[in-house]
């Protein structure tokens, strides 16, 4: 297992520290996506000086993208195969109001907006917000 972590850090050019290997494995046992103050609780020798570092560089090398949950709070989640994050990996997030749980929506893509010619987008996001069939009981 860690040298299957080793080699997927290797393989984006990131040299595979303890922490690196450490917040891979945590997030890769994630079933939603977790926010930073989740990730810090559940490592417990981790602090926000060594975890957002090494979350900063996920996101750079895209093996993470950062998701705002629309509550607040920014959560983050591993990539999917073939994600780019941008622009062609953008999709769409839905955000569970009540047990305030966000999933990627990878098969989901988000619609090309027409803007005015002196508008440069840098950022979409879409945000689907609702309950799942266990809240909803």
């Amino acid at each position: 297992m860690k040298k299957d972590l080793e080699k997927q850090l290797e393989q984006k050019k990131v040299r595979p520290t303890a922490m690196r290997l450490l917040v891979l494995d945590t997030l890769q046992r994630q079933k939603t996506a977790v926010g930073l103050d989740d990730l810090e609780e559940t490592l417990e020798k981790a602090d926000l000086t060594t975890l957002y570092p090494a979350l900063k560089n996920f996101e750079e090398i895209k093996l993470v993208h950062r998701i705002e949950d629309g509550a607040g709070a920014t959560k983050f989640a591993l990539c999917g195969e073939g994600c780019e994050c941008a622009p062609k990996g953008i999709h769409v997030h839905f955000y569970y109001n009540i047990c305030q749980e966000t999933f990627c929506l990878p098969k989901s893509e988000v619609p090309n907006v027409p803007l005015p010619e002196n508008l440069i987008p840098v950022e979409t996001k879409v945000l689907v917000k609702g309950i799942c069939q266990n809240c909803a009981s």
